[in-house]
């Protein structure tokens, strides 16, 4: 997998105590990276890196906040990465018309912060800034948005990560030109599902809970239309990005969209449908939408990624929503060692995908 690059290698993760943060970890650890972490404490209990101990499982893991440049820089130079992910964010629509001040702050000073960091240590390569689908001006269109399309945002998440997009192609022309630069891209996926997300304000990890509470699954908006991907479908994205990155640099340095296959671009009332079918139980009730947008279509064209990185989604949202309510069955029933199973549907994604293998006959 990945060319066998990881191995070795020291990998620097921003939001490491996240949904993605800690699967990242975790596949990377597999592929015999030496990651540290840098991340505030997980916002969720439970947390896929409590729950899993995911921080005995890396070189290191910090507590701190991105917006604490000095000690960002101090933590990174000490490790002496080769590449850099960063992840950390202020992540959900909703809390950012509650925060406006604090998702820009995160989102955009914050990602700042962590480019400057990185351009002060001398030993990073490559570095992978993982924003969002939401960076699109949307125009509520029936087909899937290109890189080159105009950014945008209607709420203050999805324009905060507008911004970083534009920030980071004027920070790689003013900064990240000359041959001893590393080589930075972004990475822009839809909405990932997958076990150990407990976040707020979100589809499958609120169906879960409702579930298991025995209440009924209250969904706002169910004709909404939204991309579905494992999570390690999106992660595998990152991780070709990085090894290109590492192996060629700014050839690739540029945005690319992950996302699933058409058919896994599903309205909510189906994922919800799915999850209780899967499930084995679980009701549902519609509740009266807010004042607050959301949006009604959104998906993402992924040609760029399957032609200039031979890159593709390998399940359907289907199988990706069986393999999330697996997980959390077996966290809930404790019939299981957790780490054991989350790594083998990682394997299992390794043996199934086929672009690595038409990859590696390149």
């Amino acid at each position: 997998m990945f060319n066998n690059i990881y191995k070795g290698k020291k990998v620097f993760i921003t939001g490491h105590t996240g949904f993605k943060g800690s699967w990242l970890c975790l596949w990377l650890g597999v592929l015999g990276a030496k990651v540290a972490g840098y991340s505030l404490e997980p916002n969720t209990t439970p947390s896929m890196f409590s729950e899993l101990n995911i921080r005995e499982k890396i070189e290191k893991s910090v507590i701190g906040n991105i917006l604490d440049s000095e000690k960002l820089e101090k933590e990174m130079s000490d490790f002496k990465p080769d590449i850099v992910f960063h992840l950390a964010a202020q992540p959900l629509v909703r809390l950012s018309y509650n925060e406006p001040k604090l998702t820009y702050e995160t989102n955009v000073m914050g990602t700042l912060n962590v480019l400057e960091a990185a351009r002060k240590c001398k030993s990073i390569k490559a570095f992978v800034n993982v924003t969002t689908d939401k960076c699109y001006e949307n125009k509520e269109i029936n087909r899937g948005y290109r890189e080159d399309e105009p950014m945008g945002g209607y709420d203050m998440y999805s324009s905060s990560k507008g911004c970083v997009e534009i920030m980071s192609a004027s920070y790689r022309r003013s900064f990240l030109q000359d041959k001893n630069s590393y080589a930075m891209a972004t990475a822009r996926a839809g909405n990932v599902i997958g076990g150990g997300d407990w976040a707020q304000d979100r589809l499958i990890p609120d169906c879960i809970k409702s579930i298991n509470n025995n209440k009924k699954i209250e969904i706002r908006n169910p004709i909404a239309i939204r991309p579905w991907q494992l999570v390690l479908e999106p992660l595998s994205g990152y991780i070709l990005l990085g090894q290109k990155l590492l192996e060629e640099g700014k050839k690739y340095a540029e945005g690319f969209n992950f996302g699933p296959k058409e058919e896994s671009v599903l309205r909510v009332q189906d994922v919800v449908k799915n999850v209780v079918e899967n499930y084995g139980k679980g009701g549902v009730t519609v509740l009266k939408q807010d004042n607050l947008h959301e949006a009604g279509i959104l998906m993402l064209n992924i040609e760029k990624a399957k032609a200039i990185l031979n890159w593709e989604p390998t399940y359907t949202a289907d199988f990706a929503i069986k393999e999330t309510v697996e997980w959390y069955k077996h966290f809930y029933a404790k019939d299981v060692d957790m780490v054991e199973f989350s790594i083998r549907q990682i394997k299992n994604y390794e043996e199934k995908i086929t672009w690595s293998k038409n990859y590696a006959i390149k």
